[in-house]
């Protein structure tokens, strides 16, 4: 298990690379990588600030892992998360799941990114030609989350 939330960017390839350097019993690795898009709805978008409470940030993204790594039997898991001034393009998070088998590492990123986006206190500001507005929370995004609230 590791977290970082993290100003800087990241490069995914060393980040799957480390995650499962050694380890043989990994037979599957699944990652998301989500990026800034430069559009919200119909408003352009110029850069986006995401900003955290540090501690409570690092804490409930934990959780999310932990429950992750409770569901499923998992080999290694990864959340890189960045804060600060982004641009479209800009790389915010990656998730990653490993597992021996394939299905695992599919469901536990899938939910990995699901229940990120829901729960991890994190604030999108985002800068458009109308000026600062701050992304609210989508509906879609508690629909994607609901879907793994009664484990089966």
């Amino acid at each position: 298990m590791a977290i970082r939330v993290q100003r800087e960017d990241f490069d995914v390839g060393t980040e799957l690379d480390a995650l499962t350097r050694g380890r043989t019993d990994i037979g599957a690795l699944t990652s998301f990588v989500g990026l800034v898009r430069d559009m919200g709805g119909e408003a352009k978008i110029g850069a986006m600030t995401l900003e955290h409470y540090q501690g409570m940030t690092e804490k409930e993204l934990a959780a999310v892992e932990r429950e992750a790594n409770a569901r499923w039997k998992l080999s290694a898991t990864l959340i890189v998360h960045r804060y600060g001034r982004l641009e479209p393009g800009d790389r915010i998070v990656l998730c990653a799941a490993a597992s021996p088998h394939r299905e695992a590492a599919f469901e536990a990123c899938h939910f990995l990114i699901d229940w990120l986006k829901t729960k991890a206190p994190f604030w999108k500001l985002e800068d458009t030609p109308q000026g600062e507005k701050w992304v609210e929370a989508k509906a879609d995004d508690d629909r994607a989350a609901d879907r793994w609230r009664n484990p089966a």
